[in-house]
């Protein structure tokens, strides 16, 4: 099975994967270079989940009215 591209998963996707990368790095058991290899994948995964993050964020304070000037507010659920 082909290996998506990080920027090609959905943030959820992403978070998974990288979840299993950490967990596989933790044990100890891989070698040197598969190590190397599963952490670049791990940066790639954990900079497109920024860059999701930071869209959301960007639609949210457009959808609100607030424009690029809006301060982000705490969410308050208690309403």
């Amino acid at each position: 099975m082909a290996v998506k591209k990080p920027e090609n998963l959905s943030f959820e996707e992403a978070m998974q994967e990288l979840e299993q990368i950490v967990a596989e790095m933790e044990s100890g058991s891989q070698p040197l270079d598969q190590a190397l290899k599963q952490f670049e994948r791990g940066i790639k995964l954990a900079k497109a989940s920024h860059q999701k993050l930071q869209q959301a964020e960007q639609q949210v304070s457009i959808l609100m009215g607030e424009g690029e000037a809006a301060t982000l507010q705490p969410f308050d659920n208690e309403l």
